[in-house]
């Protein structure tokens, strides 16, 4: 396998029952605005390894968790909170997973890689640092 093809091979996934049943909701009632970020997020859900209701990992990034993430092109670090499109504030670091790269985060662990396109078509690559379970920041306040 040379480089190119393993940076482009897309990591491993997991998503909770609960967020894989939301996501897929969101999906199927997106509209024609949404439609290349639904097509995006559906093939996300297609390879996701989904894991029982009630059960969670809090190694990988779920709807809640803190994350920690690196662009690897600007090499700049950004911490934001992945939420539910209703409770997303920019100004706060509560991103929406129903935006580009709210999309490629859902699911992933830290120290995986992952390309992304913007909603302005360029394609970036970003790289998982750190999660925080919901329940830690939460306890955290």
């Amino acid at each position: 396998m040379n480089s190119a093809t393993k940076r482009s091979a897309r990591p491993a996934i997991v998503l909770t029952a609960e967020d894989h049943l939301l996501l897929s909701r969101a999906v199927d009632g997106a509209g024609e605005r949404l439609a290349d970020l639904a097509e995006a997020l559906a093939r996300e859900l297609d390879r996701a390894r989904i894991l029982p209701p009630g059960r969670h990992s809090g190694d990988h990034v779920r709807i809640g968790s803190g994350v920690t993430f690196r662009d690897e092109g600007s090499g700049k670090e950004s911490t934001i909170t992945l939420v539910r499109p209703e409770e997303a504030d920019i100004d706060a670091g509560r991103i929406s997973v129903m935006t580009p790269i709210g999309a490629a985060l859902i699911g992933m662990a830290a120290g995986k890689s992952i390309d992304w396109v913007t909603r302005t078509a360029e394609r970036r690559r970003l790289t998982v640092t750190a999660v925080r379970d919901p329940a830690e920041l939460a306890a955290t306040g």
